[in-house]
Order: C-alpha cells, then structure tokens, then sequence
C-alpha cells in the first residue's frame, strides 16, 4: 500500500516536472526569442493595429578584434498620415504641420481633399522626435505612426555585397546580395494580436520545434576598415584613369574568408532608388566574366612545373611570335628575346612562353589543370546570381584557342573564379572556397558556424613554393625595375592586361583593355591576396601602369593595420 503511495507521489512529481520545464522553455521563448516580436506589438497598439511594424534581422562586419558593427540594421521613426473624412481645417493644419516637418502644401491638399478616404501618408521615416511631437499635437485626423525600416549604417560601403530590399509584387524582400542570400534567415514573421498569458499555455506543444526556427542574424567576415580602405582605393583609381569600373577583393588564401570586397562606381543603399540604371545592384566580381589576361600565367606555368614538363630554369628560343593554325601569337611588344627562361616568362609576361608551356603540357593535360584549379565551376560564394565561367576554348579541338587560354585569353571568368584560383597557387596548392558570412546567430539563442566545404590539392607543395619563388622575384626584381620591394617582407605578384572582347562575337575592341593584378604576401605563408581589375581605363597601356600604385598602397596598409610580422 505504502509503495503504490510512493510510486502515485513520484508519479505526480515528474509530471509537475515536465510541466515546469515546459512553461520555463516556453516563458524564455516568449520573453526572450520573442521579445522583439511582443515589443513591436506594443508598438502597434500604441499607433495602430492596421499598421505593421517592419522587422528584419540584422547583418554584421567584423573588426579585426572581433567586435560587431552593424552593416544592416534598423531605425525606428514614424508615419505621418491623414484621415481626410475627420481632418478639419486642413490649411491651418498643413500650416502647423509644415513647421515641424516640410512637406509639399499642394500635395498635401490633394491628399486632404479625398474624403473617402480614412489613410492617406503625409510622410514617412520621420525622425523619432519629430514624429513625437507632431503626435502631440493632437489634431483629430492626423495621427503619428510607429514605423521602423531597414537602415545601412555604412551608406555605400560594401553595397554590392550587402544588397537591398525591394518589391516583386505585393513581396517585400531581399532582392540583391545578402538580403537576398539569407533571405529565409533575416526575414520577420509577423501576425496578430494574442494575449501574452494565454500564449504561454497555447499550444504548448510546439515550444520544442520552436527551437528549430530558422530567424537570425547574420554575421559576415567583412573588416569594416578594411572595406572603407579598398573602396577609397578604387574610387581614385577609377576616377584617375576615367575607367568604366574598377573592382577589388581582399581575401585569406588558406581559408577563403573575404574582407573586403568592392566595385566602383558603388550606390547608396539608404537611398537606392535615385539610381537610373538597375544593373548597379548587380555584383560583377561574381556575377560578370572578364577575358583577365596575363594573371593566369601563373597557372599555365604552376600546370607545367607540376606536370613535370618544366621547371624555373627551363628555356626555350622566343622570337616575339609564333604561328599556331596559320594564326600570329605574339608577346606584347613583338619583340624576339632569344633564349629565355621561365622565370622571364612571368617577369616579362611572355604569351609566347605561355604558349610555348601549354603546348608541352598538351591540350588535354592543360584543360585539367585548369579546371584542377576551378575554372569552368562556380565558387559557390555565398552571394546570389554567380555566373559560371566562359570556357569552351579548354574543349577545342584547335589549337590556337588553347594557346591564347594559356595567357588569359579566348576564357572568360569571374574576377570571384580569378582569386580561388591563383589562391591555390599560392598556398600551398588546394583549391578553398571563397565566403562571406562566418556565423548565422539564430533567435532562440544558438549559434552556426558556416559550412566551408572541405578544400582539395590541386597541385603539390613543392610547385606552389616554386611559384612563389618566381612570382616574389618578379616583385624584388623586375616590377618598376625592383623599387618596390620590401626589405622586411616578401611580396608575390603578376599584372595582366587583356583585350576587351566584342559583347556581340567576333573579335576584340581597338580601343577597350581590362588591366588586372594579383599578388599575395608574405610570399611562402600568406595572410593575404588580393585581386583588382579595372576596365577601359584611359591613358594607360598596361595593368603594371594603373594598378601597382593601388596594389601596394593596399599591402601596406594591411600591414600596419593587421601588425603583420616581417618574413624576411
């Protein structure tokens, strides 16, 4: 009898248990998930309860100590509206109204004379404390709004990585970049009144799958100083040598996380609709493809060393051209240059010497490579709309189309394509995988990294540190006749200059060029590489002319910002 007690009093205790838990799990969703949720409800009864408060997650860069600033965030404000069927007076209140907020007197009459209609919008995003105190006026028929929308602190830094909201229908969402990526995890939902008490009983059932709820914000390794040095950078480059755009990315070659990434001429997200052309919002580092010229040497040459057909020190004869299918293939100048080596292949950025390694390497062997080194995938960035790159000359049966691929000619690819690529080239040789977000922080209080997938050799150790070698003599020796190497630090690099092709077919624009430059530092364990492009700049002939400058303001400022120790 005394058992059947005991077990009866354990009994009711687990339950009572269990019942607790349940009320404290739903308590901390409703008072903490929810919390956002059940102030904007507040906020509308304060105002109105036909009036939705916007809601969104928030999107982050990160300093390089780790701290979060908000790239995409919110502000709070008000509506300023009119119901027409009770205002009265409506010049002596357009009057009143006009000192605390200036608003057009005609349309505001226009809006005032439509008496069948109860909502008319005077104004909106008005500041906090103007809109409080046109509330406190009291005008019957003109009422204030609680209202907030989505703000970008940063204006028109990292626009194009960051992406804005607009309409596709009656839908609100993000249509460009991350607003679009993480559509699923910025967005709000939304919906009626219920009473806060009963809520904690209703449906208690679901507080377990709550935890499952997919909104959060967004967390992103973009350094904010870093992205502000790299739009200035592009900005007076663009303007200096009047060029059509002129784009950069900054990214860890061993891991793939990105820190800045930009394209000039940018726009202002807080204010996107002043822009005429639609196509500013798209990203070309990921969603263009550029014929990118000679920074592909380096692959062409990290292809042969590791194939066995080359090495640094291997020559050939160079007479400034060569025939291949009755066609003309010639360096930049046309000049013959006798015995080279490979290593003057790079430094002097021979096309004839790149021809010369594809040909050793063979068309098929050299088609593997490149797609070893990612060509013709796509990244897989974590940014809508990436474009896959062109390359259908790497499957030609002519030979002449695989020559010309070989110095960055005949395939298009992203300038996102260019750097995974020469990424592998310089760290070691495995192909990683360029990200933006680092950390999804989800609302119920759990946090995800990012899945980065797994990164895979595509050439030895030994044919990367090679490159290096090659690539960091070019630097000390050969750049602006060697004036611009570091003494404490090594520094990797290779310009480019390519031909614009024709958007229609058939050739190559006169009197269009696209310049790029890669390089990488410290040279053998790299922190850093870094990829700019401009295109149809003017005055210029080649990437070394419009690029360089750029590109070593950029090594040293990371330098000094990130206290980079010397290598060397």
């Amino acid at each position: 009898m005394k058992s059947n007690y005991s077990g009866r009093i354990r009994f009711v205790s687990i339950c009572i248990l269990i019942f607790a838990f349940l009320l404290i799990g739903r308590l901390y969703v409703l008072q903490i998930v929810d919390n956002d949720f059940y102030l904007n409800k507040a906020d509308r009864q304060y105002s109105s309860s036909s009036i939705k408060i916007f809601d969104r997650g928030t999107i982050f860069f990160q300093n390089k100590d780790g701290s979060l600033v908000s790239a995409a965030t919110l502000e709070a404000g008000f509506i300023i509206a009119i119901n027409p069927e009770i205002l009265k007076n409506p010049e002596d209140v357009y009057k009143t109204l006009n000192e605390i907020i200036p608003i057009d007197h005609d349309a505001f009459l226009v809006k005032a004379s439509k008496l069948g209609d109860p909502y008319e919008e005077i104004a909106t995003h008005v500041d906090s404390i103007l809109g409080q105190k046109v509330s406190d006026l009291k005008i019957p028929g003109l009422e204030a709004y609680k209202e907030r929308w989505r703000f970008y602190p940063g204006g028109d830094s990292a626009s194009h990585i960051i992406g804005i909201l607009g309409f596709k229908g009656n839908e609100y969402a993000g249509r460009y970049g991350l607003e679009r990526q993480y559509e699923s995890e910025l967005v709000r939902k939304d919906g009626g009144y219920v009473n806060f008490f009963a809520e904690i009983f209703s449906d208690i059932k679901s507080v377990a799958s709550d935890v499952g709820g997919s909104e959060a914000d967004i967390v992103t390794s973009i350094e904010p100083t870093v992205q502000a040095y790299l739009q200035n950078i592009l900005a007076s480059t663009t303007r200096k040598w009047q060029s059509d755009i002129t784009g950069g990315i900054i990214m860890n070659p061993g891991t793939g996380e990105i820190y800045a990434m930009e394209v000039y001429p940018t726009f202002d997200l807080n204010n996107p609709q002043v822009e005429k052309r639609v196509s500013i919002f798209s990203n070309p580092l990921v969603e263009n493809v550029y014929e990118m010229g000679s920074i592909i040497k380096p692959l062409t040459i990290a292809a042969g060393i590791d194939a066995g057909v080359i090495t640094a020190t291997s020559t050939y004869y160079d007479r400034g051209f060569v025939m291949i299918n009755n066609k003309k293939v010639s360096n930049f100048d046309g000049k013959e240059r006798g015995i080279v080596s490979m290593q003057d292949v790079l430094s002097q950025s021979l096309n004839v010497g790149a021809a010369h390694v594809q040909r050793l390497l063979g068309n098929k062997r050299f088609t593997n490579y490149m797609y070893a080194f990612g060509i013709n995938t796509k990244t897989g960035i974590d940014l809508p709309n990436e474009s896959k790159d062109l390359t259908d000359n790497l499957n030609s049966t002519i030979d002449i189309d695989h020559a010309t691929a070989s110095f960055g000619q005949g395939i298009a690819l992203t300038p996102i394509a260019t750097i995974r690529a020469l990424a592998a080239v310089a760290n070691g040789g495995v192909l990683v995988n360029p990200h933006i977000v680092k950390t999804i922080n989800y609302k119920i209080g759990i946090s995800k990294d990012t899945a980065i997938q797994r990164s895979f050799p595509v050439i030895k150790r030994e044919t990367s540190e090679e490159l290096s070698r090659m690539l960091t003599y070019s630097v000390d020796k050969v750049l602006a006749g060697g004036m611009l190497r570091m003494p404490n630090y090594s520094i990797a690099a290779k310009t480019g200059t390519a031909q614009v092709a024709k958007e229609r077919g058939g050739g190559y624009y006169e009197d269009r060029i696209l310049h790029s430059f890669v390089g990488y530092f410290p040279s053998y364990n790299p922190k850093f590489i870094i990829l700019l492009y401009t295109v149809n700049p003017k005055g210029a002939r080649f990437g070394s002319e419009t690029l360089t400058t750029p590109f070593m303001g950029i090594v040293n400022f990371l330098i000094n910002y990130y206290e980079v120790p010397p290598d060397r």
